[in-house]
């Protein structure tokens, strides 16, 4: 069991780290989507580059953030049973729902997006339209990442989970 702690502590500090890295492409985004914004308004222009960059920069940042969300319990769920039960119920949901859903579809959508990533770094694929990105390829390149970063916090919450129902930790909102 300790090798399980060690191994979600490793997990859970890696997805951290990449969240806040992510936070400050956040705050790119912001930028970018306020530049366009005044530049529509006041100027009445607007760029292909502005425009794609917007949307890459979100798909980055949902791709990257993925683990970190789950990290710290932000992505939706029904509520309806899971807030009703104790906490070793929680965990049971918890890992049920790891092995069952999380687990094989992130390995689903890793095996799937390998190969759409590798032909697009093979042509360098870039934005069809003029003006555009021409680093397309690399936001590809996020979505086995991602998925892999979200894979790897499933296994963390799942270990978590494990360890609750053993009785060796306790639930998060009992440990603050």
């Amino acid at each position: 069991m300790r090798a399980l702690q060690k191994l979600s502590a490793l997990i859970d500090a890696l997805n951290q780290w990449v969240g806040r890295g992510v936070a400050w492409v956040t705050l790119g985004l912001v930028l970018v989507v306020f530049v366009d914004v005044v530049m529509r308004y006041l100027f009445k222009t607007s760029f292909v580059f502005t425009q794609e960059l917007e949307w890459h920069l979100f798909g980055f940042i949902f791709l990257m953030g993925a683990g970190y969300t789950l990290l710290h319990d932000g992505h939706v769920r029904v509520d309806i049973i899971y807030q009703r039960v104790g906490f070793k119920a929680r965990a049971w949901i918890n890992l049920g729902g790891v092995l069952l859903f999380l687990i094989p579809g992130c390995i689903m959508v890793i095996t799937t997006s390998w190969g759409f990533m590798q032909n697009s770094f093979a042509i360098l694929e870039g934005s069809p339209d003029p003006g555009g990105i021409p680093f397309r390829f690399v936001l590809k390149g996020c979505m086995p990442v991602g998925f892999s970063l979200l894979l790897l916090q499933g296994i963390s919450l799942g270990c978590h989970s494990l360890m609750q129902i053993l009785g060796i930790e306790k639930a998060k909102e009992a440990q603050s």
